[in-house]
């Protein structure tokens, strides 16, 4: 193997390495300083016969992959019950986020409801009020779309300057997944929406009462009533057995255990709305109605999480970028804190208000990066820094930051969250 240690590190020169190690195998034992025990050697689990089919009923993830799991940061809330975690971006690839790993957040603990004793009410200024079982809603016609849903306070604590460091804690307060459910638009063409009805204000059934008021438009537009995602029954903290599902705007109008639709003429300016999930400015005065998820990305790897362990070489940079406002058809990467831009390689489906999933690769020459990514969306709006945004906005909200993330990755590939001017 000595002839190889003069070629320089590169994918090609890897390959070829492989290729050479693979014939020298076909054509010769190699010798016991040369060859890899874990691959020449008979491993236990050649050995022995595996667990059976029923071993776990419902499949759960290798034991190896046991630190791949949600995370809370126990100082952020007072009580677990109002409290977030955060989903492991850095542990992931794709767009879908699988179920179990989806992020939560709670407002009064997570609601264990029978779901034949569930009931979903429409009242209000409709030409009649319904009461539906959720028997009932399996007969409406049904739709499958691929969303995210992010947290309006995603990057919250982030405006002041770099705070967490890992993208589970700067980013994690999102997923996306494929919901399963009836239109909205459906339900309330079934009560006969009164034409003075220009708002509807959705509660849910956990014990905080979550409450918001939607737009109609919104509502006859793309909003679902879901009841599974990824194929499978809503997870109880996700809202089981139904929510609602509105599509690129902030997650908490995504009101989980949905038991009740009033249509009115007018916003309810209900809590959660008001005191909260407004956008406070500089000068004291707040945003409100703010509902749309602006274009936002993050490199998901390397970060503070998933280090560069291999050394100089072939590196691949990974991340995710999403828009309340469409599609993502572009994401650009930069290795030196934004003097130079190269544009991502996008994989995987473009659907709409969905997670993108973007790749570059490089050569690592071992120098220190400054990684940060650009979101594009199809709207032509360009995602900004976080000098941007605090030039308009100030310091005093933790709401819609969708500002550039800058990760500091050192000469041992250790990376941390950092800011640049």
């Amino acid at each position: 193997m000595e002839h190889y240690k003069g070629l320089k590190p590169s994918r090609r020169n890897f390959l070829t390495g492989a290729a050479a190690v693979g014939g020298a195998l076909a054509g010769s034992r190699l010798s016991a300083q040369t060859a890899d025990p874990l691959i020449v050697n008979p491993q236990p689990w050649r050995q022995d016969l595996g667990a059976g089919v029923d071993a776990a009923p419902y499949g759960v993830p290798s034991k190896f992959e046991a630190d791949v799991i949600r995370r809370d940061v126990p100082w952020l809330t007072a009580d677990a019950v109002s409290s977030v975690n955060f989903t492991p971006l850095h542990a992931l690839d794709g767009i879908i986020t699988p179920n179990g790993l989806c992020f939560e957040r709670h407002h009064g603990g997570v609601a264990v409801i029978e779901p034949s004793e569930h009931r979903l009410m429409i009242n209000g200024l409709v030409d009649k009020e319904l009461v539906f079982t959720m028997e009932d809603l399996m007969r409406f016609p049904r739709e499958n779309h691929v969303y995210f849903l992010e947290c309006a306070a995603n990057s919250g604590m982030e405006w002041a300057g770099a705070q967490l460091n890992g993208c589970q804690f700067t980013h994690g307060m999102i997923h996306n997944v494929q919901y399963t459910g009836v239109p909205l638009r459906l339900l309330l063409e079934e009560a006969g929406v009164k034409t003075e009805g220009k708002w509807i204000m959705v509660e849910g059934a956990d014990a905080a009462g979550m409450n918001r008021s939607i737009p109609m438009e919104k509502a006859l537009d793309d909003c679902l009533v879901a009841f599974k995602m990824n194929g499978e029954a809503l997870r109880p903290e996700q809202g089981y057995p139904l929510r609602l599902v509105v599509p690129g705007w902030e997650g908490n109008m995504w009101v989980k255990w949905i038991r009740r639709i009033e249509v009115g003429d007018q916003p309810w300016h209900a809590r959660e709305e008001t005191s909260k999930y407004t956008d406070l400015l500089a000068n004291g005065v707040a945003r409100r109605f703010t509902w749309e998820m602006d274009a936002k990305s993050v490199i998901t790897s390397p970060s503070p999480q998933a280090p560069i362990t291999h050394g100089k070489g072939p590196l691949v940079i990974t991340g995710v970028a999403w828009s309340g406002r469409g599609t993502i058809p572009q994401v650009d990467v930069t290795t030196d804190g934004g003097m130079n831009w190269h544009k991502a390689r996008m994989s995987g489906p473009s659907f709409d208000k969905s997670m993108h999933r973007f790749y570059y690769e490089m050569d690592w020459d071992g120098a220190p990066l400054l990684l940060q990514s650009r979101a594009h969306d199809s709207t032509g709006y360009v995602q900004p820094t976080k000098d941007a945004l605090r030039k308009i906005r100030g310091e005093n909200s933790i709401y819609h930051n969708n500002g550039i993330q800058t990760w500091a990755i050192d000469a041992d590939g250790k990376a941390e969250n950092v800011e640049i001017s």
